[in-house]
């Protein structure tokens, strides 16, 4: 009995939200893919790039190395030589005159070529077609696509499987769980002063829960339905019988006098459980008697 190993392969391009790197660890999400006619171009060349990055992202991370392999790259390409990328190679070769850093040495190749001396250049607006009001650094760099991808991570429920202990969402994207409203999310709500949306979300959405509880001996957990003997009732004008109505009794005061129905999660009738199990008693106080 002979088996078959079958792989599929599926091309995906990249979509808002995939992750790319540089070799440098300046990693980040895309956040808006462009039509090529709208990307800025360069007056002199008309090339445009396939890529923009926000130069806040070099002070703080300090990766200097990226602009150096930008600058390197287009010399390279212009003089169509390989060039070393050793930061330190070329200071060291001190002559009795000056002392010429990288930064020069690669530089000498762009004005070699009518470019430049540090990689910037007139770009104009791909929508208006004016002028850009600033020089903007420009070359090739090699980028890698990581294989962190949207199609693998977005995760949309609307109602699926709870918990079984606390009646709580699940998570877990392959289960079909939700995602977590965290603390965070909870303080945004709260700065907002949006008292119902935060009760939505963490009541209403999560473990909304109707219980019995007794207003006599404020307990939640001895509450008891008592089913109605059946009885037949004959259909009358061929509508069906009316609906007994539920009543529930408490076992602790052996009486359904004080029974009241109150709203509440359900992680909290299961904490008094708990409570009860280490022998502390939980009792809740009903205002007016109409549950709170």
């Amino acid at each position: 009995m002979g088996m078959a190993n079958i792989r599929f392969r599926r091309s995906r391009n990249p979509v808002i939200g995939d992750k790319f790197s540089s070799r440098h660890g300046q990693k980040g999400v895309c956040s808006q893919l462009w039509p090529d006619i709208d990307m800025p171009f360069s007056g002199v060349t008309g090339m445009r790039p396939d890529l923009i990055i926000n130069p806040h992202a070099f002070p703080s991370r300090m990766t200097i190395a990226m602009l150096l392999e930008s600058i390197a790259a287009k010399g390279g390409a212009l003089h169509g030589k390989f060039v070393d990328a050793t930061p330190f190679s070329n200071t060291m070769k001190e002559s009795e005159s000056e002392s010429s850093s990288l930064v020069d040495d690669l530089g000498s190749m762009l004005t070699a070529c009518g470019f430049n001396h540090h990689g910037v250049e007139v770009l104009y607006s791909g929508v208006y077609g004016t002028e850009l009001t600033c020089e903007i650094f420009i070359g090739p760099v090699y980028y890698q696509r990581l294989r962190h991808m949207v199609s693998d991570k977005f995760q949309v429920r609307s109602t699926g499987m709870v918990d079984q202990i606390t009646r709580q969402p699940i998570k877990g994207r392959k289960r079909g769980g939700g995602v977590r409203f965290g603390e965070m999310e909870r303080d945004s709500l709260l700065a907002h002063g949006a008292a119902y949306l935060l009760h939505d979300r963490l009541h209403t959405s999560s473990d909304h829960h109707i219980a019995d509880v007794c207003s006599e001996c404020g307990s939640v957990l001895t509450s008891s339905l008592i089913q109605p003997p059946k009885r037949a009732v004959q259909a009358i004008f061929g509508l069906p019988p009316a609906r007994e109505p539920k009543k529930v009794t408490c076992l602790a005061c052996r009486s359904s006098k004080g029974m009241e129905t109150v709203a509440m999660p359900y992680v909290f009738k299961y904490l008094a459980a708990e409570l009860a199990a280490m022998n502390i008693k939980m009792t809740l106080k009903l205002s007016n008697g109409a549950g709170a």
